[in-house]
């Protein structure tokens, strides 16, 4: 959206192809409070041990979940769930997907962890994804590629706290 506002006003005649987009549009405008999850917690009895809402991206967000329990934290690429529409409008501006949800946010989905004992319990909670492992600190916050390589996971989100 950041894209084809910068060509409107370069070029205030053209007007953005947005018509293959309305769910991401949607997604990004309108984010819905993930409601169904608090209520499978109760139901269920689970208690996650950190929760976040992905508003700065998915890196961004697992790092302040680990910074804040002193923990590190490894994430396979090809379990990070996409949406069909976003991995296409990602190639579609050259992009790279991965990247694109890593550090994308805005979306308010719900990244938490649990104990150990929890994990058969939400392996069975409609669209959740496990995504990885919590680990030692010392460890750091990395990620596996599809590809087989394992890179330091990197930060780019929004900083409410910068000047």
């Amino acid at each position: 959206m950041e894209r084809e506002k910068q060509i409107y006003l370069e070029l205030p005649g053209v007007q953005p192809d947005l018509e293959k987009s309305q769910y991401l549009i949607e997604r990004q405008l309108k984010p819905e409070a993930q409601k169904e999850a608090i209520e499978y917690f109760e139901k269920n009895n689970i208690i996650p041990t950190s929760m976040i809402d992905v508003s700065d991206g998915l890196a961004s967000d697992l790092k302040h979940i680990c910074t804040q329990s002193n923990v590190g934290a490894y994430i396979e690429e090809g379990k990070v769930p996409m949406h069909p529409d976003t991995e296409m409008t990602a190639l579609q501006f050259r992009l790279d997907p991965i990247t694109c949800a890593l550090h994308g946010g805005e979306d308010y989905e719900l990244l938490f962890t649990v104990k150990e004992s929890d994990l058969e319990k939400i392996k069975y909670m409609p669209d959740v994804f496990i995504i990885g492992e919590i680990t030692d600190k010392k460890d750091g916050l990395k990620l596996h590629t599809t590809g087989g390589n394992i890179h330091e996971l990197t930060s780019q989100g929004w900083n409410h706290f910068s000047a």
